[in-house]
């Protein structure tokens, strides 16, 4: 199992100690740093995707269900008219983040905030969040990882300028979170609150 970069310090946190604790005679300690830094482990995994290859298909960013789809809430959304698809990432799904459509980043912003828990509605505006925008073919798309009660740090690791495919790795998120998507006004939406998807290989919408 391939674990992301960003994982292996919090796995060392907990492995360093428990070899530590298992030379000093506390087995139960030890076996419990352990058991820690595996499901931390867990936490960062990061698997192999097959990302579609189909013309304007966009793939969802992330793991998880879900919350809400349709037109973008226009307090919550960038300036202009957006549809929007919002996923809730539980603790036990993977949090490696992808692109959703080929293009270019045009504009990645971070911005502070609180740490509501992410499956909130006020979580989108309210809450810490990296926000990436990717043009192709003059079609815009704005991704948000967004933290939530749990998750207080997110990894980014696209700049302005990079050319990005589908499906490809782009960060990740920091033990549940949230992923908000938004896309032209117009744009076919293929999946409905309560879904189940996969980061870099689910349809999530078509652009028209």
């Amino acid at each position: 199992m391939t674990i992301d970069r960003a994982g292996w310090p919090f796995i060392a946190a907990a492995w360093v100690p428990a070899g530590l604790c298992a030379l000093a005679g506390l087995p139960m300690v030890a076996g419990g740093l352990t058991i820690l830094g595996i499901a931390l482990g867990l936490f960062s995994r990061d698997p192999v995707r097959h990302p579609p290859t189909e013309a304007g298909a966009v793939v969802s960013p992330a793991d998880g269900k879900v919350l809400s789809t349709g037109q973008a809430d226009p307090t919550l959304a960038p300036e202009g008219t957006w549809e929007q698809i919002s996923i809730f990432l539980s603790p036990l799904d993977v949090h490696v983040n992808r692109v959703p459509h080929v293009g270019r980043v045009t504009r990645v912003d971070h911005v502070p905030g609180k740490f509501l828990p992410a499956y909130r509605d006020g979580a989108a505006a309210e809450n810490e969040r990296t926000e990436v925008w990717v043009e192709h073919d003059g079609r815009v798309i704005v991704f948000r990882q967004v933290v939530g009660a749990l998750a207080r740090r997110v990894v980014c690791r696209v700049k302005v300028g990079d050319a990005v495919q589908t499906g490809e790795r782009f960060g990740i998120m920091k033990f549940g979170s949230r992923m908000d998507i938004f896309l032209p006004a117009g744009t076919t939406l293929l999946v409905s609150p309560g879904e189940t998807v996969r980061g870099g290989e689910t349809i999530i919408a078509r652009l028209t």
